[in-house]
């Protein structure tokens, strides 16, 4: 698990560059200067993705989840949770980029689709938590 947590944490660290990257660049690329969700991309996988496995690799060291059952299964869905929301933050991002007047429709499926992001997220977050708690009071 060690493994996993640290690499995790790796990976959403050069996405959360990238993604800084490519807002700065993208907003000046279409001479945009308005508000974008875009700018919360950067924030959201530092925070939700290195930060957050960081921590996990310390609770991992300190209370040895791997020997909690499912807790591989637990970090997979908050896996899913969080980048099927960032997903939509980036669709939402553009979309204000380079659509002035969404239609209806779009901007529904957009926050709906961002929803079920959130709650995925925060089931995977409670289930991990649960886990914590259990190898924690061991």
């Amino acid at each position: 698990m060690k493994r996993k947590f640290i690499n995790s944490a790796l990976i959403y660290a050069v996405i959360a560059l990238v993604s800084g990257v490519f807002y700065r660049e993208f907003t000046k690329m279409n001479d945009f200067t308005g508000k974008t969700t875009l700018s919360a991309l950067h924030t959201h996988y530092f925070v939700l993705g290195m930060f957050f496995f960081l921590i996990l690799l310390l609770m991992e060291n300190a209370f040895h989840l791997s020997n909690q059952p499912k807790i591989a299964s637990a970090v997979v869905v908050y896996h899913i949770g969080l980048n099927l929301s960032t997903l939509m933050l980036l669709v939402r991002g553009v979309q204000q980029v380079l659509i002035d007047a969404p239609s209806r429709g779009l901007d529904a499926s957009i926050s709906g689709i961002s929803g079920i992001g959130h709650i995925v997220l925060a089931v995977g977050l409670i289930l991990i938590l649960v886990k914590i708690k259990k190898a924690a009071i061991q």
